[in-house]
């Protein structure tokens, strides 16, 4: 990437330029994902002076069965007003809504699907941790203007574009088409986001680990052990690893992403399919992490191969540098002695 095309919209145009079928559509698309994240990143900035006292919770209950905070149900709201009147979606899909949104036949319908997470961390709101935005974009599969299970419903190997958006002490922007993930920082004076992390990298191995540890009576003896090896002062092994938990999907696995290491959601006997969801926070954060050179599995098969049953299907989730999911995997199987 060009670093004189230091602004977000513009290194959209310039990736433009290297796909010679492009429309203008997916450009479009991401300048609206762009607006939203603006517009989010005003409100959490802002929500502790809020008149409408926005941290509070609601009475709502997601169908994740989620207190709603009301910047939860701003986040979401936001996002699919810009984005449902879009003439480049045929579907929105999000981790706030039971159902898929399905762009109106009076709207001109697009070619993309959008997965979301609106607001990750949402529950550390009131306590001023990062919090932020998950998404991934497919295209639509099938030919009619129906939209159908199989459209909805793709693996992550499918993608064309994911992201996140950070919000805490700065914005941080940061994507992927395939071609290497930026990271960009939103300049509030200006009100643009600027290049600060071009073609990111994550180291092939950390020493930073990241998982709750509260869950460790409820874990697999492999899961145990795994935890238990990173945790050992042996200079042989070179391990003890650093353990670093913010509890927040976004916030984890940015820092993982900047320092390497491993953040690790594992199943656990209460929770035996994981509790992060597949469609919209694993397979994104797959996509960008192996596009930074990293790894994602949910402890036996890459992440971005799982075929997704339901829009709202959880999944154990090992992510970071490689090698050190590599090593994570060997414990899950009784390779690692």
């Amino acid at each position: 990437m060009n670093r004189q095309f230091s602004t977000l919209s513009q290194c959209i145009r310039e990736n433009e330029k290297e796909f010679s079928q492009a429309t203008g559509a997916y450009t479009g698309l991401m300048n609206e994902i762009l607006v939203a994240a603006k517009i989010i990143s005003q409100e959490v900035n802002r929500a502790g002076l809020s008149v409408i006292n926005i941290l509070e919770q609601t009475d709502n209950i997601n169908v994740q069965g989620e207190v709603q905070q009301k910047l939860d149900i701003f986040a979401n709201s936001s996002l699919k007003n810009i984005l449902k009147r879009s003439p480049y979606l045929c579907a929105i899909i999000s981790e706030e809504d039971e159902k898929p949104t399905i762009i109106p036949g009076n709207v001109i319908k697009g070619k993309y699907i959008l997965s979301m997470d609106p607001l990750d961390g949402s529950s550390n709101i009131d306590v001023n941790v990062s919090i932020g935005t998950i998404f991934s974009i497919s295209r639509k599969l099938s030919s009619g203007t129906e939209v159908t299970k199989d459209d909805l419903l793709q693996k992550g190997e499918n993608l064309v574009g994911a992201g996140y958006i950070i919000y805490g002490s700065s914005t941080v922007f940061v994507y992927s088409t395939g071609n290497g993930v930026h990271g960009f920082t939103l300049d509030p004076g200006l009100g643009e986001f600027l290049l600060s992390y071009p073609n990111m990298k994550i180291p092939s191995k950390g020493t930073i680990y990241s998982v709750n540890e509260g869950n460790y009576d409820l874990w697999s003896d492999q899961q145990k052990k795994c935890v238990e090896y990173l945790r050992k002062r042996d200079k042989a092994t070179s391990p003890p690893y650093n353990a670093r938990y913010i509890g927040s999907l976004v916030a984890d696995f940015h820092r993982t992403m900047l320092k390497g290491g491993i953040f690790m959601y594992p199943a656990n006997s209460i929770a035996p399919n994981g509790k992060l969801r597949l469609l919209y926070e694993a397979i994104p954060l797959a996509y960008i992490v192996e596009n930074a050179g990293g790894k994602a599995s949910n402890g036996f098969q890459r992440i971005l191969e799982i075929h997704p049953n339901e829009i709202h299907q959880r999944v154990p989730l090992f992510i970071g540098s490689k090698e050190n999911v590599e090593m994570a995997e060997k414990f899950l199987s009784g390779e690692h002695k």
